[in-house]
């Protein structure tokens, strides 16, 4: 069968899926995020030690991390992982909500959903603006 034909109750459903058809809805959309928003700050993790590493040895090592931090990659970058860490924030707390028995039908996690993601990137760019 080729997957291009429409289906009947008796064909077999199709092999593939085109993926760039499927819309997720807002809560797998905050899920999927959650998830990035880890690795991200786990990722961040030995960069910040070795930094933090190089700032206190000597003063010139200081010296070296302000200017790196000044470049606007890197404020690019601290940018991102602010948002990383609100969004992670934002929607455990949600979960955590979740799995207490609140906001668990679907209205609800519609807008639960949408506050994490709208409160992570507002908060963002106003702690960004202040910070960088």
């Amino acid at each position: 069968m080729s997957p291009h034909q429409p289906l009947t109750t008796a064909q077999p459903r199709p092999v593939f899926l085109e993926l760039w058809r499927i819309r997720l809805p807002m809560p797998g959309v905050v899920s999927i995020l959650h998830r990035i928003s880890g690795v991200l700050m786990v990722l961040a993790i030995p960069v910040g030690a070795w930094a933090l590493g190089a700032a206190v040895v000597t003063p010139a090592g200081y010296d070296r991390i302000t200017g790196l931090l000044s470049a606007p990659l890197i404020k690019f970058a601290l940018l991102v992982l602010l948002w990383s860490f609100l969004h992670h924030l934002f929607a455990g707390l949600r979960y955590l909500v979740m799995d207490l028995g609140q906001a668990i039908d679907l209205k609800q996690a519609r807008l639960t959903a949408a506050l994490a993601l709208g409160a992570g990137l507002v908060i963002t760019l106003i702690l960004g603006g202040v910070l960088l």
